[in-house]
């Protein structure tokens, strides 16, 4: 079954785009990473922010945030692939897709994003180069990457 890949503003999300979006962040980074944090910090309804999904039928497989401050950066984050999407390239397609529209709908913009350490030559293929040192976030290490 082929993928469906919508981009949307928080403000047109349905109940169940948006149950499911939270379903997945937590699944994955609450309980499969471990890390007891607050994933709904305020921003997913906010701003211009958008949210990037890819759907294969009616299952959540793909998807990443938006940020969009009024002025300066674009960041990405909540990057996440579910466990029935992974080891099929998925992460690089919701990069390339995630890029596509950030710089469709914010041109000229730098991107930034805190990437988990481990995954710093990940997002080096995509432009992104680390600034600073690495730092705890809910217990990960993270690092600040930006492009452009």
């Amino acid at each position: 079954m082929p993928l469906n890949w919508r981009c949307k503003h928080h403000s047109t999300l349905t109940i169940h785009e948006l149950y499911a979006l939270l379903q997945l962040r937590c699944e994955v980074f609450v309980v499969e990473q471990q890390c007891a944090y607050l994933d709904v910090d305020g921003q997913d309804l906010a701003a211009d922010n958008h949210h990037l999904m890819a759907w294969q039928g009616e299952q959540l497989l793909a998807y990443a945030r938006l940020l969009v401050p009024a002025e300066g950066e674009v960041a990405i984050g909540r990057v996440i692939i579910a466990a029935a999407g992974r080891g099929q390239g998925l992460g690089h397609q919701l990069m390339a897709h995630a890029l596509a529209e950030a710089t469709a709908r914010w041109p000229g913009r730098p991107l930034f994003l805190a990437a988990q350490a481990h995954l710093t030559g990940y997002y080096g293929r995509y432009g992104f180069v680390a600034q600073g040192e690495a730092y705890l976030e809910d217990g990960i290490p993270h690092v600040d990457m930006r492009r452009g």
